[in-house]
């Protein structure tokens, strides 16, 4: 399965572009649509040329194959687009392993429709052991998107 529209647009919306670049909150250079890493398995430094915002957008799609892969081997029951989606945009933004060791994992292993997965989501909103509003509403968007 691959990210569909919606997810796309979630992670877009969340990564926020920037061409140049930054330091994420947790203090890791970061470039594009929140990407660390390039496809070849570099990682992103501060002293990286910009790119535009198709070199992003290509950027992302190719990294999201390795998220989704993520995802496909984790979660052991079927699942819709919807849910796939949010599942790679969780992956995406906290690494595989974070997903793997999550109650959320567990729950979606258990049984994907459980409506308690929401509040699975929403624990996930802390950086550097501080909450952050952006992570608030992601998580909150990434259920709605879940269950929508």
């Amino acid at each position: 399965m691959n990210t569909g529209k919606k997810g796309l647009a979630l992670i877009k919306k969340y990564e926020g572009f920037k061409s140049k670049p930054y330091l994420d909150p947790i203090g890791i250079p970061t470039i594009g649509y929140g990407a660390t890493y390039y496809p070849n398995k570099k990682k992103v430094t501060m002293k990286d040329k910009a790119i535009s915002e198709q070199e992003a957008s290509s950027l992302l799609v190719e990294m999201l194959k390795v998220y989704e892969r993520q995802v496909s081997l984790l979660v052991r029951k079927p699942v819709n687009q919807n849910q796939f989606d949010a599942l790679v945009s969780f992956c995406y933004n906290l690494g595989a392993t974070n997903l793997s060791k999550s109650t959320l994992l567990k729950k979606v292993n258990a049984n994907p429709n459980d409506k308690t997965i929401a509040n699975e989501f929403v624990k996930w909103n802390k950086a550097g052991g501080k909450v952050l509003n952006g992570l608030t509403k992601r998580r909150k968007d990434e259920a709605a998107l879940y269950f929508s």
